[in-house]
């Protein structure tokens, strides 16, 4: 039975799609590693998931969140062949969120995560998306990462997480609390 483990990266470093190895504390490591974060916290999320349209989702920013990984783990002379993810994706995006918005409504403030498991878990995978955003956006001015959509496409996903947040509160039928109401 084949090995999952090559024991290459016992040294400190990783190899990534195309020629040479790379510091496991690079900004590029650091952007991998957030983003495969966010698609488990998109995992625990699903399985309190009900609704299956919403783990339909769910399931489809997954694979975006590989196909970025696929660009942003591949070395320059490689990305373009790795390149999925495009403005078409953000609008997607941006569709279920006005989907689910017009379902819940907008929220007038910040409102308190923790109501119900599932929402809860959306809320984190928010914070973890906003810090690949922020991971990536370390890549861009260094000239790393050249997809000017990669940024856009997190941006519009944290914004997302927090209408699937509000659609499963509203859901199960819970208000969600807000600052206010402490």
């Amino acid at each position: 039975m084949p090995s999952i483990y090559t024991k290459k990266g016992d040294a400190g470093d990783t190899g990534l799609l195309g020629e040479g190895r790379f510091s496991k504390s690079s900004p590029r490591i650091e952007v991998l590693g957030t983003i495969d974060e966010v698609s488990a916290v998109f995992g625990v999320a699903m399985s309190y998931i009900e609704d299956t349209e919403l783990k339909g989702t769910i399931r489809l920013i997954q694979k975006d969140l590989y196909n970025i990984m696929a660009e942003v783990g591949a070395t320059p002379e490689n990305s373009e062949m790795f390149r999925k993810i495009s403005n078409n994706r953000v609008e997607w995006l941006e569709e279920q969120i006005e989907k689910l918005i017009a379902i819940t409504g907008s929220p007038t403030e910040f409102i308190i995560p923790g109501e119900i498991r599932s929402s809860a878990f959306l809320s984190l995978a928010r914070t973890v998306v906003r810090r690949a955003e922020r991971r990536l956006v370390e890549m861009q001015l260094s000239t790393e990462v050249k997809n000017p959509s990669l940024l856009s496409y997190l941006n519009r996903l944290s914004s997302l997480c927090f209408a699937m947040e509000l659609f499963e509160n509203f859901h199960h039928g819970v208000n969600s609390r807000n600052v206010k109401d402490l």
